[in-house]
């Protein structure tokens, strides 16, 4: 397949050292950058995506896919391949122990909850070869000609790399996103610790996603498959000590738990995690929505995605499927791009245009949405946190207004590819 002129990348010899120039530079590894890659493969349009990390980063438990986040994944031509690792859900069992109050709502279409290494590694099979830099940490970008189109990316060790179009998907401390001058995200202290428990005789939980609300502290348990399931735990004042390792942690969860009066199969499946599958966070990082609503997402052929865009707090359960999103459509916004400059006549100036142009049209669709995500996730927080009545009756009816209780933002469809 021809590549597309606007994106096409080379290397080239200055001053005696080797400097890299590349069409299209993905910056961060994770889900929302190979997804971008993989969409953009798909297109037919090459990309470098460069990972910090020694290895691709296929540790942090499961993810939870909606139906929203599996539309995605069939254009990207992976889904099919990925049902086969993950059962469906099929309700959600909400329990207020406390109020000894219990309800069973159905799962709005699809939902499953993926390895996380699964994901990775199926998404970076399907990336070509040597699309992926692995150990490659960039020190600083800093923009090149007079409107600032296109970046100058350094590394630790000093390397050059040209990008004619930059993406950062490289999390809540972006260094693409400082480069845009975006404020940093913002956190809470929170102690969550995810993980998977593994049941070799199988599990006795069936489709149901329990979500279990006790005192000051959040419950979550779902199938993966018959033998496999995924949990969270969250607390919202957390303990230092206990949030020094994983076992620390571990620990004082099974105390706050047994104390709680929770039922032994939750106490058993905590006590007993796969090891490696173990996560601990101490703090929630987030983007307030009304900094999604109005900060600039693009500096000339620069932009962000994912969680560099808009990190959330898992409350919700989009963070990923709504990286997924942004990956179809900013592919989808170079690719037409690549169409529109590759029959243009303008040159290398008119290519930086249209990329930026390409860009602008990104983050135009993608505002809005991200907005709602964010603003439901910080609302389920604070509704589950605070202690205050009136921030509770407001959150209430955002969340109400907003139908987040009954899935409303998972009936989403971003289209095509």
């Amino acid at each position: 397949m021809k590549m597309p002129a606007p994106f096409a990348g080379h290397h080239q010899q200055l001053e005696g050292d080797m400097e890299e120039v590349h069409g299209i530079v993905i910056v961060g590894g994770g889900i929302c950058g190979l997804a971008t890659a993989l969409a953009l493969h798909r297109k037919g349009i090459p990309s470098l995506v460069l990972e910090k990390s020694e290895t691709l980063r296929t540790d942090g438990g499961s993810i939870g896919v909606h139906v929203n986040g599996w539309r995605v994944l069939e254009q990207l031509g992976i889904a099919a391949e990925l049902r086969e690792t993950a059962d469906i859900v099929t309700e959600f069992h909400d329990v207020w122990q406390q109020e000894n109050k219990s309800v069973v709502v159905p799962v709005r279409d699809e939902l499953r909850w993926l390895k996380r290494k699964d994901l990775i590694e199926t998404m970076a099979k399907n990336i070509p070869s040597g699309a992926i830099r692995l150990s490659c940490h960039i020190a600083a970008i800093d923009p090149t000609g007079p409107e600032n189109h296109g970046a100058v990316l350094t590394t630790l060790n000093g390397s050059i790399i040209r990008a004619k179009a930059l993406i950062g998907c490289d999390g809540s401390n972006s260094v693409v996103a400082k480069y845009l001058g975006l404020s940093p995200a913002r956190s809470k202290p929170r102690m969550f610790l995810r993980g998977f428990t593994r049941y070799p005789h199988g599990h006795p939980f069936g489709p149901h996603f329990l979500r279990l609300r006790g005192k000051g502290f959040f419950v979550g348990r779902s199938p993966m498959t018959d033998n496999l399931v995924s949990f969270f735990v969250a607390f919202w004042h957390p303990d230092e000590d206990a949030a020094k390792d994983a076992r620390a942690m571990k620990d004082f969860v099974l105390g706050k738990l047994q104390a709680g009066q929770c039922s032994d199969e939750v106490v058993e499946m905590v006590r007993d995690p796969e090891p490696e599958s173990l996560v601990v966070l101490t703090k929630v990082r987030y983007r307030p929505p009304w900094q999604v609503m109005f900060s600039s997402f693009r500096r000339g052929t620069a932009t962000v995605a994912g969680d560099a865009m808009h990190i959330m707090g898992s409350y919700i359960g989009q963070g990923g499927s709504a990286a997924l999103e942004d990956a179809l459509v900013l592919a989808r916004s170079l690719s037409r791009a690549a169409s529109a400059a590759g029959s243009g006549s303008g040159g290398g100036e008119l290519c930086e245009k249209t990329i930026s142009a390409a860009m602008g049209q990104y983050v135009r669709e993608r505002r809005l949405r991200v907005v709602r995500l964010s603003l439901e996730s910080y609302a389920m927080g604070m509704l589950l946190a605070t202690k205050s009545l009136l921030v509770k009756l407001a959150c209430s009816a955002i969340v109400a207004l907003l139908g987040t209780h009954s899935l409303g933002h998972t009936n989403f469809d971003c289209g095509r590819l």
